[in-house]
């Protein structure tokens, strides 16, 4: 209850909705979830589709490349998520219902597998996730692996989405990449960050019919040989989670997002796709 306090007060404001109507009139709002439930998506996709103008993320792409942002309808908003969890697949009726398209990044060496995710996987209370996102990758393996973790492991459980979860979305959801395996791609050599991301684009189009054009960084991290990488092997963009709006003269391959926790209160979801809960927590900090 004490987290929806400061969301509730900040949307009282009023603040929110002046960015919402001048400041988002003119820009292009991405937002990002993970593993929302189902509950939580139709009070999500409800609220957002009742104050925004929701598209295709490829509809913001193919108006950069034409130079006709500025004619995309105002307050314009693109739902992303990343990974492709399992549970994903159960908002396939809430997006049909309410009829709005989705971006889903994947990890094309999980999907349609018994793999895991490597945060996912327990490793005592020596390492934290922090510290494992910290560290070169070949050691973030070894460490896994002290646990019993590989990333080609099958395990008894799914926690991704099936090739049949992506068939039967196609319609709603753009399927995008998120590498092969989710590492931190700065912390990788440079051999391994050019397999994870050529790997994923050929994989998911080889396999699943898909059209790959956008790349979302795991964990948001990149430098400039991700971005130099991504181009030379047909990315037409790049998705990050550096907060702000976007518009025609931003990096088509530095576009930024709003990340909202998947359990957010309408509230929350609000004041977070304003931004204006993000440019609070840079200015204290």
């Amino acid at each position: 209850m004490l987290v929806k306090i400061p969301f509730l007060l900040l949307r009282l404001t009023g603040i929110p909705l002046f960015i919402r109507e001048v400041i988002q009139r003119k820009k292009v709002t991405i937002v990002n979830f993970h593993d929302i439930s189902p509950d939580k998506a139709d009070r999500t996709l409800r609220i957002l589709s009742s104050k925004y103008n929701i598209i295709p993320l490829q509809d913001y792409v193919r108006a950069k490349e034409a130079g006709t942002v500025d004619e995309l309808p105002p307050k314009s908003l693109i739902i992303t998520m990343d990974d492709g969890h399992k549970s994903n697949y159960e908002l396939k009726p809430l997006l049909e219902r309410y009829d709005i398209p989705a971006t889903i990044f994947l990890c094309s060496g999980i999907v349609d597998t018994n793999r895991h995710f490597w945060w996912s996987h327990k490793t005592g209370n020596d390492y934290s996730l922090e510290d494992l996102k910290k560290i070169p990758n070949k050691e973030r393996l070894e460490i896994l692996r002290e646990f019993g973790f590989e990333q080609t492991k099958e395990f008894d459980d799914r926690q991704a989405l099936s090739k049949n979860d992506i068939e039967d979305m196609k319609a709603m959801v753009d399927f995008q990449s998120h590498t092969a395996f989710h590492p931190v791609l700065p912390n990788c050599t440079t051999s391994e960050a050019y397999k994870e991301i050529s790997q994923s684009k050929k994989d998911l189009e080889e396999k699943y019919g898909l059209k790959i054009y956008a790349l979302s960084y795991p964990n948001g991290d990149y430098s400039d040989r991700e971005i130099s990488i991504a181009k030379k092997e047909g990315y037409k963009c790049g998705v990050t989670v550096d907060v702000g709006f976007n518009s025609q003269d931003t990096d088509i391959f530095k576009l930024k997002r709003f990340s909202i926790r998947d359990g957010s209160d309408s509230n929350e979801v609000l004041v977070k796709a304003s931004g204006l809960w993000w440019y609070l927590i840079k200015f204290v900090t």
